[in-house]
């Protein structure tokens, strides 16, 4: 409740001390305000940095030394005797600690002391957040006080505004850095843990998944137990099969909405389009299970083909059907963003229009249209559901798409699942899988870049 209060008045002073501030501009002009170094605007903007900024600051370290800074205080209050009874387990204790402050019950009889630290955590938290509120509103009111007494004909308040948004932009541009760098590290470490397990060869070139090898300490793990060809198999298969269906539909869907439709029915039809999009996965895959699995089946029993229930064909042509709209939409964006004067030149020396669009349009249109079709691959790499569904999760080395077959992403989320602990060969070859699946991702967008930037030459 105070960090709502909180943050509501922290918006209310923000947006007074805009208009404080820019009014306080013309005031201090005293007529034109070309007196002013900067436009009323910035200097209204000046004023709510400072009234917000700081006390924004001030929340955000809060919130990232509450928690822990709360229950050292809580824990380091407990006798020797109850933290002895843990088994010296911390952990353990702390997440009883904050079951009880949450007033969750864990099934049996808790600890008397346990329950006085709950009701002092709880006691030290609302402390916290009525300082917060105290001193957070305290220092927003003094930098508007402040940043409103500083404004004068001279101040250089665009400089100053503009060198704050320049920081925030840095900060956002490393926060998405170091996220990338953090999600590649941790997959690392655990894929390392996984390979001193597992040799790299027999991962890299094995011919048999079976992640179930090793779950009892008594059942050994035969050699190609975790060969990750037929996954990785699997997954190019499937992909294949997807590409094949969204790559000419959304292409030709985009050619269509770009040179042949109207404005009005490539205002309607365009959007229908955008709508696959936005349908979920799940749904999907339903659709592939109930729907398209046993036409396939069916479809291949009559042509004397030996077809499974489950097959990669199936949750190819799904995943296809979804990922056209990555196709068509960025297609149609690219293709419409060629100039029209290539269109009248080629008019002009005799062309058809068909002529026009094969040998003139697709070619400068070219370099986007491979970046569409990469992030439709991309897509289509990391999709799960419709291949769990519908392709099943038998890693067989094949490539018959009326076998099912698995992907890297749908043994991962079969791994990991549940209550694993995270010393196991099962376990850890999902972050095996995750870092050979990344690195397949990042040589295909180097591809993928080298190609637009050389198309990107010759038509420029």
């Amino acid at each position: 409740m105070q960090i709502s209060i909180f943050l509501g008045l922290l918006l209310i002073l923000t947006v007074a001390g805009y208009y404080i501030g820019q009014r306080r501009a013309f005031v201090v002009a005293d007529g034109p305000i070309s007196r002013l170094h900067s436009v009323p605007g910035y200097y209204g903007a000046y004023v709510a940095l400072w009234a917000g900024l700081p006390a924004l600051l001030l929340c955000l370290v809060f919130f990232m030394v509450e928690g822990s800074l709360l229950l050292r205080l809580v824990v380091g209050g407990l006798p020797d005797h109850l933290i002895a009874g843990y088994d010296q387990n911390l952990d353990l204790m702390r997440a009883d600690i904050l079951n009880l402050a949450a007033g969750i019950t864990t099934g049996r009889v808790p600890d008397p002391e346990l329950v006085a630290a709950a009701a002092r955590y709880n006691f030290l938290h609302e402390l916290g957040n009525w300082s917060l509120l105290a001193v957070g509103s305290a220092m927003a009111l003094f930098g508007l006080v402040h940043a409103r007494r500083r404004i004068n004909c001279d101040l250089r308040a665009r400089n100053q505004v503009e060198a704050v948004i320049e920081i925030m932009m840095v900060i956002c541009s490393l926060v998405a850095i170091l996220t990338t760098v953090g999600i590649v590290l941790s997959m690392l470490f655990e894929a390392l843990r996984f390979f001193a397990k597992v040799p790299v060869t027999e991962f890299l070139f094995g011919l048999q998944w079976n992640a179930q090898a090793s779950i009892r300490a008594d059942q050994a793990m035969g050699a190609g137990s975790f060969g990750a060809v037929p996954v990785f198999a699997g997954t190019l298969l499937i992909t294949a099969i997807a590409m094949l269906v969204a790559v000419p539909v959304g292409l030709l869907a985009a050619i269509y909405m770009s040179e042949y439709a109207s404005p009005r029915t490539r205002t309607a039809v365009k959007p229908l389009l955008e709508v696959l999009a936005g349908i979920p996965t799940v749904v999907y895959g339903f659709f592939a299970a109930l729907t398209m699995a046993p036409v396939v089946r069916q479809l291949g029993g009559s042509l004397g083909f030996e077809t499974s229930a489950q097959s990669a064909l199936a949750a190819g042509i799904v995943m296809g059907i979804m990922i056209v709209p990555y196709v068509s939409s960025l297609s149609d964006d690219v293709i419409n963003s060629v100039p029209q004067s290539l269109r009248d030149g080629s008019y002009a020396l005799g062309a058809t229009k068909s002529e026009t669009i094969l040998q003139v349009i697709l070619p400068a249109a070219l370099p986007g249209i491979v970046g569409a079709i990469m992030l439709a691959i991309s897509r289509a790499i990391g999709e799960t559901m419709i291949v769990t569904m519908a392709a099943g999760l038998s890693a067989n080395l094949t490539a018959n798409p009326l076998e099912a077959v698995t992907t890297v992403t749908a043994q991962i989320a079969s791994t990991i699942k549940g209550d694993q602990e995270f010393d196991s060969a099962k376990t850890l070859s999902a972050f095996g899988l995750g870092l050979v699946l990344f690195v397949v991702t990042l040589c295909l967008n180097v591809i993928a870049l080298r190609m637009v930037q050389k198309f990107r030459e010759k038509y420029d």
